[in-house]
C-alpha cells in the first residue's frame, strides 16, 4: 500500500472505453459545445486514472435525450477483491452495477404509488399493515418516519448484520418486530441504511399481495422498458455484475465507528458481502437494485418529467412533487454525523455545493455505497447516473468524484429548458 492507498492498475484510456451502440445526441442541439461535453468525460477519465476505480459507467440526459453513455475500466478481473483468476471484463454501457443505496429513491417512490392509489396513507403507522411490528413503543412509527429516517431502528443488531440475513427478508423483519427504537420516533432524523427498506417492502406486501420484486417488475420495470432493474440478479446472471473492490485508505476511528454503527459491519467486511451470492440474488429493498448507468438514468428522467416518460405515466406530476418535497431542512444526522437535506426518499441538493454540484439547490436524487449516484436537476434538465465498482472511502484522488459531478453542473448550465 502506497501514501495514496490500495489502487488497482490503471489502462491507457484508449484502451479501456466503451460507447454505447446508440449514438449520443449532438450537444448542440442541447444548446451545448461539443468540447463542454468531452471536458466532462475528460473528468471521469480523470478519475479512472486514480487508481480508485477498477470501473466507472456514466449516463447523463438533457432535454431527454442521452448526452453521454460510456464506461470505462473493467467490471471483474482487476479488483483486490476479485476471487484470484477472474478474467478482465471490459465496463461497457450495458453493464450491470449495484445501486447501492441509491436503491432507496425507487423503494420509496413505490409506496409513493400506493398512497397515490388510496391503498395507504403516508401517516398510517406501519402497524396498521405489520400488527407484530407495534411493540416497545413502535406502534408510533409511521410510513412518513420511515421515508424520512425518523423511525428509531437504523440499524439490525451488529450481531446479526450479514448477507445471509439480509438475503432472508422474514429474519430481518423478525428481528426489527422484537426490537426497540433506539430513540422516540419522529423525535430525531437518522439515516436508516437498511432497515427502512425491509419494512417498506413488507408494508407493500401486505397491502398488495406482491412482492415488492414484482410490483417493481409490473409497475415500473416493464412499463419503462427496463429490461435490467430489480432487486438483485437472478441466479445465472451472477457472472454478468460488477465486482466490487476496497481501494483507498484504511478505514480508522472515528469514521470506521460511524460507518458499523450505519451499516453493522466494519468497511471492508460490507465489501466483500456486496459480492456474495446471498446478497447478490437476495432482495434487499434498501441496497441491492442492480441495473446499467443508462436504465437508472432513464428511471430519474421520467421523475424529472412529473412521472411520465415518452406517453407511459407511472405516477402522477403531483406524487413526484411530494416525494422530493423537502422534509428534513438541513438537519444533523444521528447515525453519520453530518448535516443533510432529506425529502420522502430523496437526498437533496443546496445552493451551495453539494453532491450534485455547486448550485444545485433543486437537484434530487440518492447516494449509493460508496461513490454511485442517481439524480436529476430541473434548473439544468438533466438525468444522471455514475455507476462505479471502485470503494474508497477516503484516499488522495477520491475528489475526482466529486470533480466529475461538478464538471456535470458546471457544462450543463442552468435555466435551461423546463428549468
Amino acid at each position: 500500500m502506497g501514501i495514496g492507498g490500495v489502487k488497482v492498475k490503471v489502462f491507457p484510456v484508449d484502451e479501456v472505453t466503451s460507447r454505447a451502440g446508440h449514438p449520443e445526441c449532438d450537444p448542440a442541439e442541447l444548446g451545448l459545445r461539443a468540447d463542454k461535453v468531452e471536458t466532462i468525460w475528460t473528468a471521469a477519465e480523470r478519475m479512472y486514472r486514480t487508481g480508485l476505480y477498477p470501473g466507472i459507467g456514466l449516463c447523463v440526459r438533457r432535454n431527454g435525450k442521452v448526452l453521454i453513455d460510456r464506461a470505462i475500466g473493467h467490471t471483474r478481473g482487476n479488483g483486490i477483491d476479485d476471487p484470484p483468476g477472474t478474467a478482465l471484463r471490459l465496463a461497457t454501457p450495458d453493464s450491470l452495477w449495484n445501486l447501492f443505496s441509491a436503491s432507496k429513491l425507487v423503494t420509496a417512490m413505490l409506496i409513493h404509488l400506493l398512497d397515490e392509489r388510496r391503498l395507504l396513507h403516508l401517516d398510517d403507522p406501519v402497524c396498521e399493515y405489520i400488527p407484530e411490528f407495534g411493540t416497545h413503543g413502535k406502534e408510533w412509527i409511521t410510513l412518513r418516519h420511515v421515508l424520512t429516517h425518523r423511525a428509531g431502528i437504523p440499524t439490525v443488531p451488529p450481531e446479526h448484520a450479514n448477507a445471509s440475513l439480509l438475503a432472508n427478508p422474514d429474519s430481518v423483519m423478525e428481528l426489527l418486530n422484537d426490537s426497540k427504537p433506539i430513540w422516540r420516533p419522529g423525535r430525531r432524523f437518522g439515516y436508516h441504511a437498511l432497515t427502512g427498506g425491509f419494512v417498506l417492502a413488507e408494508v407493500l406486501r401486505r397491502v398488495t399481495g406482491k412482492s415488492v420484486q414484482d410490483f417493481l417488475r409490473d409497475e415500473v420495470s416493464k412499463k419503462l422498458g427496463l429490461a435490467h432493474f430489480r432487486y438483485g440478479l437472478r441466479p445465472e446472471d451472477l457472472d454478468k455484475v460488477a465486482l466490487n473492490s476496497f481501494t483507498g485508505l484504511p478505514l480508522l476511528p472515528p469514521a470506521s465507528t460511524v460507518f458499523r454503527k450505519a451499516i453493522g459491519v466494519d468497511y471492508r467486511q460490507a465489501i466483500v458481502e456486496s459480492n456474495s451470492p446471498d446478497f447478490l440474488t437476495g432482495v434487499v429493498p434498501a441496497g441491492n437494485i442492480i441495473t446499467t448507468a443508462e436504465q437508472a438514468s432513464r428511471f430519474m428522467e421520467m421523475i424529472l418529467r412529473g412521472g411520465e416518460l415518452e406517453g407511459k405515466r407511472i405516477f402522477e406530476s403531483r406524487t413526484v412533487a411530494r416525494a422530493v418535497a423537502e422534509q428534513v431542512f438541513f438537519e444533523l444526522d444521528a447515525t453519520i454525523g453530518i448535516p443533510v437535506r432529506y425529502s420522502l426518499g430523496f437526498m437533496l441538493g443546496h445552493k451551495g455545493i453539494s453532491i450534485f454540484g455547486r448550485h444545485s439547490a433543486r437537484a434530487f436524487g440518492h447516494m449509493g455505497f460508496t461513490n454511485v449516484l442517481m439524480w436529476a436537476d430541473p434548473e439544468r434538465d438533466i438525468s444522471a447516473c455514475i455507476m462505479t465498482n471502485g470503494k474508497p472511502f477516503v484516499a488522495p484522488g477520491s475528489l475526482r468524484w466529486l470533480g466529475l459531478i461538478d464538471a456535470i453542473a458546471k457544462h450543463c448550465p442552468r435555466d435551461y429548458g423546463r428549468g
